[in-house]
């Protein structure tokens, strides 16, 4: 029997550069007013969202991919030619085939990398990220385009008055690559398949197509149900991803979970017992949810306006539809 020669990575992975694209139009509360009834102080209150962005038709979920992608190269100090794999976490790209990682790594000029889409909704990045760690560990490539990248302004019901003002666009990505020391830690995943009916798409595509339906698939959710599960399960998952990496909340410097909804947020805080010295994401006020491309588009502003700084312990999370999530440890880049 032939023996098959080991696999040859690195002996860890981090994150070597993060970049974010936010598209040009900032929407505030008062346009979604012009089609529900309810008011600023209600949104801001429910949510914390105030503003968010809407892409217009030449933002494709390409577009902002590249443009994210090309700040992470940048940050990172690579060429689009060494970047071996290309993994893109999107439920926004209305092509079922192809994968619109391939034109995204064609776009930046790599070259013949593995390139694959994903889609586990709010959770995508830290599946993205996790996949991307494994990749070069194993050694099937030596660094890892992972971007999260979202258009759900095309899958908002503006009359729905419960998510009409919740989702934005957008796209985040990150570069993963060989380290000689522990800086992406251990993945908490999972899912819970019994409460996906919790947030989902309407109906499927082909009811559209059929004329079953008239009104274009949207997402739509069971707020108060996702507000608990968020709240008290996905804490604890944070929890067991700090207990998984050796740390403990002292230990952070920075907390970037999902940018969901403020109240979650802080709940979530509150639950971890974070000490003050812990930065927290908060992106959501200005960019509202934008599912899988949250986390990234996070990390990189709390990056640019040096509330986190390059080597700081951070801990992220991502949580939804499915239900499915994710979280883990990491050295910011």
């Amino acid at each position: 029997m032939a023996k098959i020669r080991p696999s040859k990575g690195a002996p860890y992975a981090r994150i070597m550069g993060v970049g974010g694209y936010r598209p040009t139009r900032v929407v505030p509360n008062e346009v979604i007013l012009e089609k529900i009834d309810s008011s600023d102080e209600w949104i801001r209150s429910r949510s914390g969202i105030a503003t968010r962005h809407w892409a217009s038709p030449e933002e494709t979920v390409t577009a902002m991919s590249v443009e994210a992608a090309g700040k992470a190269l940048a940050d990172a100090g690579l060429t689009p030619e060494q970047i071996g794999a290309v993994v893109v976490s999107t439920v926004s790209h209305f092509k079922q085939t192809p994968a619109v990682a391939t034109e995204i790594a064609d776009r930046i000029g790599a070259h013949r990398p593995a390139a694959f889409d994903i889609s586990a909704g709010c959770a995508g990045f830290g599946y993205g990220l996790t996949l991307a760690k494994g990749m070069v560990v194993e050694g099937s490539a030596e660094y890892v385009l992972v971007i999260g990248v979202e258009r759900l302004s095309d899958l908002t019901d503006l009359e729905d008055r419960a998510t009409a003002f919740l989702f934005g666009d957008g796209a985040g990505a990150v570069i993963v690559g060989p380290s000689e020391e522990p800086a992406i830690g251990p993945t908490v995943w999972g899912s819970e398949g019994d409460k996906s009916e919790t947030i989902k798409q309407t109906v499927p595509w082909t009811d559209y197509r059929d004329g079953t339906v008239d009104k274009f698939p949207a997402i739509t959710q069971e707020g108060q149900a996702v507000f608990r599960w968020a709240v008290f399960e996905m804490a604890k998952v944070a929890q067991q991803a700090l207990d998984e990496a050796g740390v403990s909340p002292a230990d952070l410097d920075v907390f970037i979970p999902h940018q969901a909804n403020m109240r979650i947020i802080d709940s979530m805080v509150k639950t971890l017992k974070l000490p003050e010295h812990v930065t927290v994401a908060r992106d959501v006020e200005t960019t509202g949810n934008t599912s899988a491309a949250s986390i990234p588009l996070a990390m990189e502003r709390l990056l640019a306006t040096g509330q986190a700084k390059s080597g700081d312990t951070a801990l992220v999370i991502g949580f939804g539809a499915g239900l499915v999530y994710a979280a883990t440890v990491v050295t910011l880049p």
